[in-house]
């Protein structure tokens, strides 16, 4: 008897929900830390930057490991149960650091551990969640992490300034009590892609029954069907204009709408309320329309709203461009993770293809920010929309040649 798929959305979501509240806050707080210690800005970004590098490394090492664990709790839970508290722990432990040395040894800490746990959270989606139904599952997911922000704003609202040390324990505690829930209620050896995988090791016998990472990518690489390197290739290259849209946005309102700094930081809040909103919508698009054409109307989409933002350069225009810009993410995001979990070659890699989506994902968020920053450099301030416009284009580009690709294959990514 497999998991209803509503209760385990719903524990999936409340896993990742407690990951992503210590990140935000980590992410909002630590460089105050650092600035106790470390003088040069640079060198604090640098170091703020060190996690997303660790996870290119650690989270598809982490995923093909799950993927070759069979115990009684299954092959992701024991992984949790282990990681969750040993990352709250770390996490609290950040404000009590009492020097540049040992800080940066608990941020690597927390870094690397937290790093392997959130692909082994999202990797239950597909483990537990069919095919036709993982966008929806995916878009619950995606709604609780993004609300974490909101959770990380208001305990540096109401607690950082009377309690700073104290405020680490709040994301902690959420982490500690979710672990419980999820050690508790969610054995993923009842999983039916756990139950499909010990099936197919059973029919490959010991020696087969392990995938090696690198046995994994030489299929991934050598296979004559293109479309998951396509898919890759288009992650990464929309992992780039997503990016540099959220993390240039500052400056551009500063240099192009002439706003202070903090008006210009806030111009991508009610984007974060459209995407939230536009999340479940998409998913059911997506069972309507198909996952591919979903995917391509939410990056024309997203492309369309920055050649918007090029040509009307008021402050109100720029807000309403981000929110448009918002809900075509959405519809590409919801479903980009769940296509290649559908393309995997077996339910045995689905950890690994969890990784790979990672790596793919940050590895746009470095180049995408750089490469439009020397657009700007080049060009000016004024034309940023339309550089990111331009790049948009190449993942929806890339797409149109899977969608060809897809037509004669048997794989139903668009399931």
């Amino acid at each position: 008897m497999t998991e209803a798929p509503r209760r385990i959305t719903l524990f999936i979501a409340l896993a990742l929900f407690a990951q992503e509240a210590t990140w935000n806050f980590y992410d909002s707080q630590v460089p105050v830390l650092l600035r106790e210690h470390v003088g040069s800005a640079a060198l604090v970004g640098a170091l703020m930057g060190m996690d997303n590098l660790l996870g290119i490394f650690v989270q598809p090492w982490i995923g093909n490991r799950s993927d070759n664990t069979r115990t009684r709790w299954g092959r992701r839970v024991p992984y949790l149960a282990v990681g969750m508290p040993l990352a709250a722990l770390l996490f609290v432990a950040l404000p009590w650091t009492t020097s540049a040395a040992t800080l940066i040894a608990v941020m690597v800490g927390y870094a690397l551990v937290a790093n392997t746990m959130r692909p082994l959270a999202e990797s239950l989606v597909p483990d537990f969640i069919a095919p036709e139904r993982r966008s929806r599952a995916n878009a619950i997911v995606k709604i609780a992490t993004a609300l974490t922000i909101i959770v990380a704003s208001l305990i540096s609202v109401f607690v950082v300034d009377e309690h700073p040390r104290a405020a680490f324990a709040i994301p902690s505690a959420i982490l500690l009590l979710v672990t419980a829930v999820v050690v508790v209620k969610v054995r993923d050896n009842r999983s039916p892609a756990y139950r499909a995988a010990v099936a197919e090791d059973a029919t490959a016998g010991p020696e087969a029954a392990r995938e090696p990472f690198r046995q994994v990518i030489t299929e991934l690489v050598t296979d004559r069907d293109r479309r998951r390197l396509l898919l890759l290739l288009t992650i990464m290259l929309f992992g780039g204009a997503w990016f540099a849209s959220r993390s240039l946005v500052t400056p551009y309102g500063m240099e192009t709408l002439g706003l202070s700094r903090g008006e210009a930081g806030g111009l991508t809040l009610p984007s974060g309320i459209a995407y939230v909103i536009a999340a479940y919508p998409a998913a059911l698009l997506t069972e309507h329309w198909g996952r591919l054409k979903t995917m391509g109307a939410g990056m024309a989409l997203f492309a369309g709203a920055m050649v918007a933002g090029a040509l009307f350069r008021t402050t109100t225009a720029t807000v309403v461009v981000f929110c448009i810009a918002a809900v075509g993410a959405a519809a590409f995001l919801i479903n980009a993770a769940v296509a290649l979990w559908n393309l995997a070659p077996s339910d045995r890699v689905l950890g690994t293809y969890t990784g790979l989506y990672a790596v793919t994902w940050y590895l746009g968020g470095f180049g995408g920010p750089a490469l439009i920053g020397g657009a700007v450099d080049l060009a000016g301030w004024n034309l940023m929309m339309l550089d990111i416009a331009v790049l948009a284009v190449l993942p929806l580009l890339a797409l149109l040649r899977l969608g060809r690709l897809q037509r004669p294959a048997l794989t139903p990514i668009l399931k």
